[in-house]
């Protein structure tokens, strides 16, 4: 073992514990709920495990098929969802969808070995909010929950390069005029909720936006998710997209 010079620190410091404000959603006396459906037992014994070890979360229940996916989601409440695309007995899209119609302001978290193009973007499509791979370093199943449930994304960094990379590259249809666009039969918005898209087009998350207006970051996530259904889109770079647009903000 080599000898430490003499005269050196005998001490390292230790890095400082994050900051995480008591205005985020997610804290030790109100947990974030989680569900979790992966029939690869060994990754739900992982992720199970990250996800207990951190207080604020709770894991509510756990399924290994879309037959038990679809009873957890029938019999318990949930701020987000994490589920694998492929599972025994079909495609976690139909949970997706199922969740989506059925629990309206929970997220979803796609974990998956799926890492094509259309995997990906039919999952964002259909409403999820993260898309992580099983296989990938330099992540936090945890960290994905409380970006998620305080109005973030999550996405593999080489998956979120990739597209950004497609975007760049590929050609892309022209954008029609604005005044060709026409917002769903009575699609209006209150006072507050184009308040808050001209926020979410800034790039504020909802905690961020929570603390401008003085209400909380989930009170900010109904309202977003109230403005999703009337503008009928599922994520809010449409929604910001749409509603600038068509002159809603």
């Amino acid at each position: 073992m080599p000898l430490r010079p003499q005269g050196a620190a005998t001490s390292v410091c230790s890095p400082a514990a994050r900051l995480w404000p008591d205005f985020l959603t997610g804290q030790e006396k109100s947990p974030v709920r989680v569900l979790l459906i992966d029939d690869d037992e060994y990754m739900r014994r992982v992720i199970a495990q990250e996800l207990l070890s951190d207080l604020r979360i709770q894991l509510e229940g756990q399924a290994d098929s879309i037959r038990e996916g679809r009873k957890l989601l029938a019999t318990r409440a949930f701020d987000v969802l994490m589920v694998d695309l492929r599972l025994s007995d079909g495609m976690g899209f139909e949970l997706i969808t199922e969740a989506r119609r059925h629990h309206g302001n929970g997220e979803i978290i796609v974990i998956s070995s799926l890492e094509d193009d259309a995997h990906v973007l039919r999952a964002f499509e259909l409403g999820a909010t993260g898309y992580l791979l099983k296989n990938a370093w330099l992540q936090s199943f945890a960290d994905a929950v409380l970006h998620v449930v305080n109005g973030g994304a999550v996405i593999t960094p080489r998956l979120a390069r990739r597209l950004l990379h497609r975007l760049n590259y590929e050609p892309r249809e022209q954008p029609q005029p604005a005044g060709d666009a026409s917002p769903p039969h009575g699609a209006t918005l209150t006072p507050r909720e184009s308040q808050i898209l001209r926020h979410v087009a800034s790039g504020c998350v909802s905690a961020e936006i929570g603390a401008k207006l003085g209400i909380t970051g989930q009170t900010v996530n109904v309202h977003i998710k109230s403005i999703y259904k009337k503008l009928h889109v599922h994520s809010r770079a449409q929604a910001v997209n749409f509603a600038v647009h068509t002159g809603l903000i």
